[in-house]
């Protein structure tokens, strides 16, 4: 197990979709009246999964396992308090969606690197606690604050995300949110602050 204070980034293949869930959108309809979505690289969502409300950093990842900064490593034991069940359909899941206050509790960032580290590519919540929050923008992760979502998607369903547009789709269904601001994009563009600091604060000092 992995205990270096080294950064240990989120996956490359769940940064190198969110980066290109920025990029220009092109909205189909099909025979039937659905909408599919189209883009040069990838689309952000999946599966979803759907918990409650107040879901705090203790069941996201218990404290014990703390020691690891590998969001692979700690993948393993996210929602572990759940049980096996829970962390199954995790597994199979690419969004999160959710009640009021999720990610309350402790300041830990490991709650929202694990995450990433399962394949979560965007967690969406009828509100989340500050801290988690910032964590989530921080390592890469989407958290879209969206007071109707866990009421209009149902378990199971596939829900594609538009980041650009500010847009969530599910089925026939789509909600609206406020697209994130310039800086909060451009951290997520580049897979998390750290990457972002490098890329944008020391690598332009260096030139």
């Amino acid at each position: 197990m992995r205990t270096s204070a080294s950064f240990v980034g989120p996956a490359p293949q769940v940064v190198r979709k969110i980066a290109m869930a920025f990029t220009k959108v092109s909205v189909l309809h099909t025979k039937d009246g659905s909408r599919a979505l189209e883009r040069g690289g990838a689309v952000l969502g999946g599966r979803s999964i759907r918990f409650g409300d107040s879901i705090n950093t203790d069941v996201i990842i218990p404290g014990r396992y703390l020691v690891s900064i590998d969001p692979s490593e700690l993948a393993e034991h996210a929602f572990e308090p759940l049980g096996p069940e829970v962390q199954a359909a995790l597994r199979d899941a690419k969004v999160i969606v959710a009640g009021k206050n999720f990610g309350c509790g402790s300041a830990r960032e490991q709650a929202a690197s694990c995450l990433v580290g399962l394949g979560i590519e965007v967690v969406i919540a009828r509100s989340f606690a500050r801290v988690f929050y910032r964590n989530a923008i921080n390592t890469g992760l989407p958290a879209i604050a969206l007071g109707g979502a866990v009421d209009a998607i149902d378990e199971g369903a596939q829900v594609l995300v538009e980041l650009e547009r500010g847009e969530v789709h599910a089925g026939a269904k789509t909600l609206l949110f406020p697209p994130f601001p310039e800086s909060l994009r451009r951290i997520l563009e580049s897979g998390g602050l750290i990457p972002y600091l490098a890329r944008h604060v020391v690598g332009a000092a260096s030139t």
